[in-house]
């Protein structure tokens, strides 16, 4: 499936905001400018624009009114559709709440009816085809919501693993996973600090025969071995594998993503 033609940013307002779990956020926005949306986009990127403390809607629309600025005046952070109701235009996007005092966190914690941000995406879905015989799906938090999506488009007859790694039990999330998927919870309790676990259980797996396709994303020092182990260790194409690292401990975003431009992130 090709990336959706880029158009400018959607100015959308929150209908309602929720904690699904301890740390997980839901808002679920909605707009006129989601009237074109595209279907289907479930699990796609999207960059979020968040205004600045007392900032009034007409002066915020504007400066999205003819495109993108093309200087950053708003804190821009990338998050993931998990999901999208044409019927009623209502997207669900989740923050994770972690006890940072990132713009995003913050903002999705006091989030309330009426709030509004700038949407800009969606970029192109991570997996559109479903062709091998066993998968392996791996998340933390971060990137819980492209994982349950991905999981959510599978068909029914998909057989394979999923790894959620949560801060609690608390944080296990209702998801329409296919029967034939093993679905395994792991607890990290402090995020700030760096995991194995997931590495650990990976490492210890039974790889079956077949053709194999990977959705594996997270913290990009934990996506680095993990590549190394699918890829390398396991023989898994790189065509048939999907991992990115979504963040890096001890960066914020943008130092995260001028990591990667660099060769130094997962």
């Amino acid at each position: 499936m090709a990336a959706p033609q880029r158009r400018s940013p959607r100015i959308l307002t929150v209908k309602s905001s929720r904690y699904l779990t301890p740390h997980m956020i839901r808002v679920t926005l909605t707009g006129d400018g989601l009237a074109d949306f595209p279907e289907g986009q479930e699990g796609a990127h999207c960059k979020l624009a968040f205004p600045r403390e007392g900032e009034s809607f007409e002066a915020f629309s504007a400066l999205y009114s003819e495109g993108r600025p093309k200087e950053r005046v708003h804190p821009v952070r990338t998050y993931t559709v998990r999901s999208f109701r044409p019927e009623s235009l209502e997207m669900d996007i989740d923050f994770v709440a972690h006890g940072d005092e990132g713009p995003a966190t913050l903002w999705a914690q006091s989030a309330a009816p009426g709030d509004f941000l700038a949407f800009m995406g969606p970029g192109p879905v991570k997996l559109t085809e479903f062709y091998a015989d066993w998968y392996l799906v791996a998340a933390d938090m971060s990137a819980l919501p492209v994982a349950a999506a991905t999981l959510e488009a599978m068909p029914e007859t998909a057989r394979g693993v999923a790894i959620f790694e949560i801060h609690s039990e608390d944080d296990r999330q209702e998801i329409d996973i296919p029967e034939g998927i093993k679905t395994h919870w792991l607890v990290q309790d402090d995020p700030h600090l760096p995991s194995a676990a997931q590495i650990d259980f990976i490492r210890g797996l039974e790889f079956p025969d077949g053709r194999i396709q990977t959705c594996i994303a997270g913290e990009s020092g934990v996506i680095r071995e993990l590549r190394l182990l699918v890829q390398t260790g396991r023989g898994i194409d790189k065509a048939d594998a999907y991992i990115s690292g979504y963040w890096k401990l001890g960066l914020v975003e943008d130092q995260h993503q001028q990591a990667k431009r660099e060769g130094l992130a997962g």
